[in-house]
C-alpha cells in the first residue's frame, strides 16, 4: 500500500546494538485472517443467538437487535440508521428469512465503514514522512509504533523512531526495544526532557540521514489534561521551522474496548493535535468491536489501521469488507 523509491542506508553508527534478537514474523501470507481474530467477538455472539432464536422477523427483534447493537458501542446514531432501515425494509417483506436479513445488515455496516477506509498514503509527500502518535495511556500506542515500523520496513521505506514520550521513562526504554527489535534508529534524551525539543532534534537528524519516515510517540494522556494536550500544539509548531508540512500525519491509537469514550478522546485529540488518521486496537478476541462504527459514523477520520492480535502481523490495513466478515456470524443456526 506504499509506494517508495529504492531504500536509503542510514549511516551504521545510528542504529542501536540489538538488546536482543530479533522478533522472527510472519509472512503476511501465513497470518491467521480476519475470522481468525476476530472470533469471539461480542457482537457477532449476540447477533448470531438473536438471529438463530427469533425466526419470525417483527418489531420484537428489531428491538432486540438495536440493543445488542447499542451495547457493542455501535452508538446512537450509527444503531437509529441502522434499525429504521432494516425496519422499512422488512415491513416492505424484502426479507425471507432471518439470513436474509443478516446479509443486509452486512451491506449497512459496510457501507458506514467503506468511506473511513483509506491507507496511509506517503507516495506524494515529500522526505522524511513525518507521522506523529497520540493518544492516552494504554491504548498501546508504542506497541502500535513498533509494528508500524516493522510494516514500512517491509515496503522498502527506511524507518527512524523518535522517543517523545518524556514523560514516562519506561516509555523511552519501550521504544528502544522496539527500535533494536526493528533495527532502526531512536532518537531519544533523558527522562523529562522537552518533548518538543527531542523530537525537532529526531526530524534534523532523519533529514540529515536521508531517512523515509520517522515515527515520532509522544506521551500518553488523558483528553482532559490541558497542558499535555497543549504540548501537542507545541510540537506541531516547532516540527514547522523545519518543514512547514509537517507532521504529514496525525495517527491517533484508539483503544478499541473503551466504548463511546472513544468518541471524547477522538474529538479533543482532533482539536489538539489535528488527527488525521485512526489506528484502533485490541478488536481480537471478546472485544465489541462496535465503536468502529461509532468513529466512522460521527467523525468521518480515515480508519489506516486496526489492531487484531499480538504479533507484528496482527495491525492490519483497514479493510471494512473483511472487518464486517469477521465480526458477524457466516451462517444463522
Amino acid at each position: 500500500m506504499f509506494k517508495f523509491w529504492k531504500r536509503k542506508p542510514v549511516a551504521a553508527d545510528a542504529a542501536p546494538a540489538p538488546a536482543e534478537p530479533s522478533v522472527p514474523t510472519q509472512p503476511p501470507s501465513s497470518a491467521p485472517g480476519w475470522r481468525e481474530r476476530l472470533r469471539g467477538n461480542a457482537l457477532g455472539r449476540t447477533i448470531g443467538t438473536l438471529l438463530s432464536s427469533n425466526p419470525r422477523l417483527d418489531d420484537a427483534l428489531l428491538e432486540e437487535l438495536e440493543t445488542a447493537l447499542l451495547t457493542a458501542d455501535v452508538g446512537v446514531s450509527a444503531t437509529s440508521a441502522l434499525v429504521e432501515d432494516l425496519g422499512r425494509r422488512m415491513q416492505a417483506r424484502e426479507f425471507e428469512d432471518a439470513a436474509a436479513l443478516l446479509r443486509a445488515l452486512r451491506v449497512e455496516l459496510v457501507r458506514i465503514l467503506r468511506p473511513v477506509a483509506q491507507p496511509l498514503d506517503m507516495g506524494s509527500a515529500a522526505r522524511p514522512f513525518v507521522l506523529m502518535v497520540v493518544g492516552v495511556n494504554g491504548v498501546g500506542k508504542t506497541t502500535t509504533i513498533g509494528k508500524l515500523a516493522q510494516h514500512l520496513q517491509r515496503e522498502g521505506a527506511s524507518v527512524m523512531l523518535a522517543a517523545g514520550d518524556t514523560f514516562r521513562a519506561a516509555a523511552v526504554e519501550q521504544l528502544k526495544v522496539w527500535g533494536a527489535r526493528n533495527g532502526v534508529p531512536v532518537i531519544a534524551q533523558d527522562s523529562g526532557s522537552d518533548s518538543a525539543s527531542v523530537i525537532y532534534d529526531a526530524l534534523q537528524s532523519a533529514q540529515t540521514r536521508g531517512v523515509d519516515v520517522l515515527i515520532a510517540d509522544t506521551a500518553g494522556r488523558l483528553h482532559t489534561q490541558t497542558g499535555l494536550m497543549d504540548e501537542l500544539s507545541k510540537i506541531r509548531r516547532v516540527l514547522a521551522r523545519l518543514d512547514p508540512t509537517a507532521p504529514h500525519e496525525v495517527l491517533q491509537v484508539v483503544d478499541g474496548t473503551t466504548g463511546q469514550n472513544a468518541l471524547s478522546q477522538v474529538r479533543h485529540f482532533r482539536q489538539a493535535a489535528g488527527v488525521t488518521g485512526l489506528a484502533i486496537t485490541k478488536l481480537d478476541g471478546s472485544a465489541k468491536g462496535g465503536v468502529v462504527f461509532a468513529l466512522a459514523r460521527e467523525t468521518g477520520i480515515p480508519i489506516r489501521y486496526v489492531g487484531v492480535g499480538e504479533t507484528l502481523d496482527d495491525l492490519r490495513i483497514f479493510d471494512p469488507e473483511a472487518f464486517v466478515d469477521g465480526l458477524l456470524p457466516d451462517a444463522i443456526g
